[in-house]
């Protein structure tokens, strides 16, 4: 997989738009922000903000997975939403395709995670020093020698859930920090974001916002 920067350029794909909310379906190979040097300058924000001026960040993906992304549109909005995710009010569901078979048809993985500094920017888990991350996951498709599953995370770690299938040996496809072999050669990381559930800013209504898996 190459490490050069080369972002797709097809048009965004707006899932919802309103006086608070700007919600997207993100492509695998953009950045959510900007990275170090003008040659990461392009990004999922800096294009929202072309088209919707004053948009405001809330949450990041990484880079290679897609799916459901959500803005503020005004200074509230991104408190009130920014205290949703810090509180674990929004509820994420993701669709991954790994490597192997699960034993299991479903589990949940509790293991802590912390920066793995010398080797950044993969992440590691750490029983001593690392913070909580719990992720439930449960399998929809078995395949030769893959998956197909849904997870439910229910902290927001970086990498949580590529560290995570990894540990218990099921690396996503197409990661390049945590698969080695045959699984590191997907096309991409085959990790995307289904669904998004979180209260409205204005009335606090609870709204969901999905998009269909691409793989």
């Amino acid at each position: 997989m190459s490490t050069a920067y080369d972002p797709p350029r097809d048009p965004l794909v707006i899932l919802h738009a309103d006086a608070d909310l700007l919600v997207v379906d993100k492509p695998s190979g953009l950045l959510s922000v900007p990275g170090k040097g003008a040659d990461l300058a392009d990004c999922l924000l800096a294009r929202l903000d072309a088209a919707y001026p004053g948009t405001l960040l809330v949450h990041r993906l990484d880079r290679d997975t897609s799916g459901v992304m959500v803005f503020a549109r005004r200074k509230s909005a991104q408190r009130h939403l920014g205290l949703q995710f810090e509180r674990r009010h929004t509820e994420k569901r993701y669709i991954a395709l790994v490597a192997g078979q699960p034993d299991a048809d479903a589990g949940t993985v509790a293991l802590p995670l912390i920066a793995d500094w010398p080797n950044r920017p993969r992440q590691m888990v750490d029983v001593d020093r690392g913070k909580p991350a719990v992720t439930h996951w449960r399998v929809l498709e078995r395949y030769a020698g893959s998956a197909r599953l849904e997870l439910r995370p229910e902290t927001g770690r970086s990498h949580q859930l590529r560290v995570h299938l990894a540990e218990i040996g099921h690396p996503i496809l197409g990661d390049p920090l945590y698969s080695t072999g045959a699984a590191a050669q997907s096309p991409r990381l085959m990790l995307h974001a289904e669904m998004l559930s979180l209260r409205h800013p204005d009335g606090g209504a609870r709204v969901g916002f999905s998009a269909t898996c691409p793989f």
